[in-house]
């Protein structure tokens, strides 16, 4: 999986936090191409970039990740493999070769409203079902930042976080049992990734909180 292109980086002060994905997941947005300028030079996973293969940059997606990519505008497609980071410009979801924007016709327009289905990785797609499962997503990861015997408590302090979040993650409850008691847990939910999960928790003075996986 490249592990060292998991890794969050940060593009013009924002940060991206590469994720697992499973076959079958979509995504929809805006498509664009990329060529010439940057024929021949090392893309993110190392390789040379070839205008005239069948690639593709993405923010997220792990690297080697077969993407099918569908032009909504003309009914067109092509498949794609992920081996570059981008496009980092707001509102677009994936950066193709220039190949590939021939594939959907693309090219003289520039960009194209797609649709996104992940088939597959390690450079394969997937075509029996224990390779339709073989890569799944980790799961979801929250910050756990109170516990509470009582409900009330959870309450105000899940209260506290969502005035301070304003909306950028949720703040939940998870009622459950410690020591054979009720107890109500106060989780900030919506990290993609434990790096993700992390990076929130360092950078909010939370170090003592602990990152559940689920």
């Amino acid at each position: 999986m490249h592990r060292a292109t998991m890794r969050p980086y940060k593009i013009a002060g924002k940060w991206y936090y590469p994720t697992l994905a499973k076959v079958g997941d979509e995504q929809r947005g805006i498509a664009s191409w990329y060529g010439p300028n940057f024929h021949a030079k090392k893309t993110s996973n190392g390789e040379v970039y070839n205008m005239f293969a069948q690639t593709a940059a993405h923010k997220t997606l792990p690297m080697n990740t077969m993407v099918r990519v569908d032009n909504l505008e003309n009914g067109k497609s092509t498949i794609v493999r992920v081996n570059d980071r981008g496009p980092f410009v707001s509102g677009r979801i994936i950066d193709l070769s220039n190949k590939a924007a021939h594939d959907i016709d693309m090219v003289k327009k520039g960009t194209a409203q797609v649709k996104l289905t992940i088939l597959g990785f390690n450079a394969k797609v997937a075509t029996t079902q224990a390779e339709r499962n073989e890569v799944a997503t980790v799961g979801k990861y929250y910050v756990q930042v109170g516990a509470f015997r009582r409900y009330e408590g959870a309450k105000i302090t899940q209260r506290k976080f969502k005035l301070i979040l304003e909306n950028k993650y949720d703040v939940i409850i998870k009622e459950g049992y410690f020591e054979d008691q009720p107890i109500n847990r106060v989780w900030i939910s919506g990290f993609r990734s434990e790096a993700e999960a992390r990076d929130f928790r360092e950078n909010n003075g939370l170090g003592g909180a602990m990152i559940i996986a689920e």
